[in-house]
């Protein structure tokens, strides 16, 4: 069978990455990219066997082409910190590659957990990312900063697995916050060039959450279907007004120096109606 580099995205995720690793012990090599994490992210990684590479973060399009450049073997399986690989997955790939496949890349599905359950609705299964299987040089990404796109390099079309990775997207509520607020941050640059207002900012905040909750039947999935509707509402409505942010150019209005007012000196404290005019002199008269 043909050898399989898997390679992994990290950074601080040291309460994730062992289990990320875990899962594709399976594969010939393990890479994980990391990007300066300042937690155990790459000592853990380390202790299971990844071979760890250090690559600056310029957006997750770059990233992934910096990373699949450092995969030795012919076949490659993108996995992210948050996401694991099934058994189901492994025996499928395995089943795939021991005799010539019919593409050059796959796309996965992923199965997502929140708030303890199987997320089905708010568009998230059967949910797909980019290929997670590809043969090295059939694919390259592109440098958007979020949310990257791809480009196939081969005439073969797409090809689909059938069993799914689990991914669990948000250890808690806190995380929820803390990624809608980095990928709005990093989604405001493909806004570069548009103009928006505040305004068109709650458009699409509120458009996002309708399109999660309603459309994509998120309400099916109970308050973890609201959450990510909500999310979605903060995340959209965040990276268009720090866009329009970006155009006005605030800033505080101008602040004087202000120095201590003059001691008050006795001439000061004088009435300002000038020397007191003294009594006119009265004469008498001879007797």
């Amino acid at each position: 069978m043909q050898k399989i580099s898997a390679y992994i995205l990290a950074f601080n995720e040291a309460e994730k990455i062992a289990d990320a690793v875990s899962s594709v012990l399976w594969a010939d090599e393990i890479v994980v990219a990391d990007s300066g994490s300042t937690d155990r992210t790459a000592a853990i990684a380390q202790s299971l066997g990844a071979r760890v590479v250090q690559l600056p973060f310029d957006g997750f399009g770059d990233l992934r082409n910096r990373a699949i450049a450092e995969c030795r073997h012919e076949w490659i399986f993108s996995l992210d910190s948050d996401e694991r690989c099934t058994a189901e997955v492994r025996d499928e790939i395995f089943a795939l590659l021991s005799s010539p496949p019919d593409h050059d890349a796959y796309l996965v599905p992923r199965r997502n957990y929140m708030m303890g359950r199987w997320i089905k609705g708010s568009g998230w299964y059967p949910n797909f990312r980019q290929p997670q299987l590809f043969r090295k040089g059939a694919m390259r990404y592109d440098h958007d900063p979020v949310h990257e796109g791809y480009e196939l390099l081969t005439e073969r079309p797409l090809g689909r697995l059938q069993s799914a990775i689990w991914q669990l997207p948000f250890r808690n509520l806190e995380e929820v916050v803390n990624k809608m607020n980095r990928y709005s941050s990093l989604g405001m640059r493909k806004l570069s060039g548009k103009r928006v207002s505040m305004g068109g900012a709650l458009g699409h905040g509120l458009w996002a959450f309708i399109k999660h909750y309603v459309f994509k039947h998120g309400y099916r999935d109970g308050w973890a279907g609201f959450v990510i509707a909500l999310g979605n509402f903060e995340g959209t409505f965040s990276r268009y007004a720090q866009r329009y942010e970006e155009t006005r150019a605030w800033s505080a209005p101008p602040t004087p120096p202000l120095r201590r007012p003059p001691a008050l000196t006795p001439a000061s404290m004088e009435p300002a109606t000038g020397p007191a005019e003294r009594p006119a002199p009265t004469s008498s008269s001879p007797r």
